[in-house]
């Protein structure tokens, strides 16, 4: 039967209706390559199609979702990590981002896992709405101190991993030994253990092998410390530079302003209120009233290093503010135990830290 066009004659490119066809796109990143879905206002799947993790693959990735219509969003997973690469080429280009969480374990037993699955997936959670968190920029200080922090809270863990092997060796060494070192404090006995002399022609002999774990052990401490104390000299300035504000609210100290900082993001305008901050954070109250009774209950979701940081905070002025302390007094004497205290001194610093940092990011971006 003939044909109305020869194979030469043929245009593979888009429609005017195509283009202008509104689509939203989804993208479940990988660490080498990125699969991507679109689907159009209706959730039907118009395509998915991989790409390589690289600026080349990410212009392609972009060109074939255009080429399926008008792009209004795009949904990422993992825009903090493997797809942080996307997510920042795509916000130059001026796409709008959705950051789309991964399906929990129930969804994917249900519905299966595999690439195109879970991008088709982020793509319906985007044009739905169930997804709608704005990503971070990460383009700004806040993004270098959070790399700073990496690297200072890896030293933390690993001098609290080796201070708890310097203990278990001393717990179990030779009488004498053991009898040497028991009675220090800690940063005496670091510095002992580091300066106890090896006799390596003998380290058959458990005295002489535990001597030389202890120095080794004691000497990777003191490494590990002047890591941390390096990183502090960076952090310090780094923090105070970019959230004065937030640095002068009572108890808050370097370390938890950065903590903070990093949960908002180079962009904290992206949390809509306190609220959002609060639900962030784990500090939003949950409601827990069954029959007659009417109260909330602590929050175990959200950031648990924010949640920690406002955990230091509350503890802080629970021990030094006299107006904390009157209010834990008059709680108190309302019958609320010490996490419901806990729960609401929590979202009060939440108000003050959301005020806080609009008003740092302001300053910073006049």
């Amino acid at each position: 039967m003939p044909t109305l066009f020869d194979a030469s004659e043929r245009d593979d490119t888009p429609s005017m209706a195509t283009k202008k066809r509104p689509v939203t796109g989804g993208v479940d990143t990988h660490g080498n390559t990125h699969h991507a879905a679109a689907v159009d206002q209706t959730g039907r799947v118009l395509g998915d199609q991989q790409f390589p993790a690289t600026a080349a693959g990410y212009r392609a990735l972009l060109a074939w979702l255009r080429s399926q219509g008008r792009v209004v969003k795009v949904g990422v997973e993992g825009t903090g990590t493997y797809g942080a690469g996307l997510a920042r080429y795509l916000a130059v280009e001026g796409v709008e981002l959705v950051e789309v969480d991964r399906p929990d374990r129930k969804t994917r037993r249900a519905k299966g896992k595999s690439d195109p699955i879970d991008a088709i997936a982020a793509a319906r959670a985007a044009l739905s709405g169930q997804a709608c968190g704005t990503p971070k920029t990460r383009t700004g200080p806040v993004e270098a101190i959070r790399a700073l922090r990496v690297a200072r809270r890896g030293a933390v863990k690993a001098r609290t991993a080796a201070l708890n092997q310097l203990h278990g060796l001393i717990a179990a060494a030779p009488e004498a030994l053991r009898a040497e070192l028991v009675a220090l404090p800690t940063t005496a006995r670091v510095a002992t253990c580091a300066a106890l002399s090896l006799d390596e022609t003998r380290l058959t002999d458990p005295t002489q092998a535990t001597r030389a774990a202890l120095h080794a052990v004691a000497r990777r401490i003191q490494a590990l410390t002047a890591e941390i104390t390096q990183a502090d000299k960076r952090l310090r300035p780094a923090v105070a530079a970019t959230a004065p504000r937030l640095c002068a609210l009572p108890g808050v100290g370097p370390e938890v302003a950065g903590q903070l900082l990093t949960t908002a993001g180079d962009n904290p305008d992206r949390l809509r209120s306190e609220a959002a901050l609060a639900h962030l954070c784990g500090a939003a109250p949950l409601p827990a009233s069954s029959g007659r009774t009417d109260r909330h209950r602590l929050n175990r979701g959200g950031d648990r290093a924010a949640n920690t940081a406002l955990h230091t905070i509350a503890l802080c002025r629970m021990r030094y503010d006299p107006r904390t302390k009157a209010y834990v007094e008059r709680r108190t004497k309302q019958g609320l135990g010490k996490k419901e205290i806990m729960r609401c001194l929590k979202r009060y610093i939440v108000r003050e830290v959301h005020t806080a940092l609009l008003a740092d990011f302001a300053a910073l971006n006049p």
